[in-house]
């Protein structure tokens, strides 16, 4: 697996002018890369955080099955439009995935939505409520793969994709806490460096961090 990648950004398809102010999306060729390094045809991967549907989209486009849970209604709904198989997307929390039926796991890839240490809302409800804080948004990620973690298939492997932060209060090392927080439920295996044409929140760079079963 090499440990650098460099990939843009700037060749996504447009959004719906009213989703095109929260363009949060990786490109496919990230997942193109995860799946084929970590899957077979037929296998199912996993976005716990499904946004607009990138994950599921480039899984289906490569013969696999796409699964996963969107907890924001507009997001899921656009998503789906662009499925072959809608109905493995769920609009649903994935805090509370025990409660969801899915397959055995063999690939869950995903971005989770970001926080910087500031932030009074909470990203795991699409930032529609209030936040508990930076400490508890980190303990709920991390009970969210370790279910996922009971979830995966036999060699089954978890790829995050995140950044640190920067921002007029300084730097959020969101990159170190949510590796240092999934780590303590899942093996970790290493990182690979994404270097970006485009990025944002103060880097052109970000991580994919690589995980499996305990």
């Amino acid at each position: 697996m090499r440990t650098f990648l460099q990939l843009k950004r700037a060749d996504m398809p447009p959004l719906p002018p009213e989703m095109a102010g929260d363009d949060v999306r990786f490109p496919e060729s990230l997942v193109a890369h995860f799946v084929a390094a970590y899957t077979t045809p037929g296998a199912v991967v996993f976005d716990p955080f499904a946004g607009f549907g990138t994950t599921l989209r480039a899984a289906e486009r490569m013969g696999r099955q796409g699964w996963g849970l969107e907890y924001d209604a507009r997001r899921a709904a656009f998503a789906r439009a662009g499925l072959a198989a809608p109905e493995r997307l769920i609009h649903g929390d994935a805090r509370a995935l025990a409660d969801y039926a899915f397959p055995a796991v063999d690939l869950a890839l995903s971005s989770p939505p970001y926080m910087l240490r500031e932030d009074p809302e909470n990203p795991l409800t699409a930032y529609t409520t209030p936040g508990a804080g930076y400490a508890a948004y980190l303990r709920d990620l991390q009970a969210v793969y370790a279910l996922l973690a009971g979830r995966l298939a036999p060699g089954g492997r978890v790829v995050i994709e995140v950044a640190n932060l920067k921002s007029d209060a300084g730097v959020t090392p969101l990159a170190w806490d949510v590796a240092r927080h999934v780590g303590a439920v899942l093996a970790f295996e290493g990182e690979v460096v994404i270097g970006w044409d485009a990025y944002g929140y103060g880097y052109d760079h970000s991580y994919a961090l690589v995980y499996c079963a305990p």
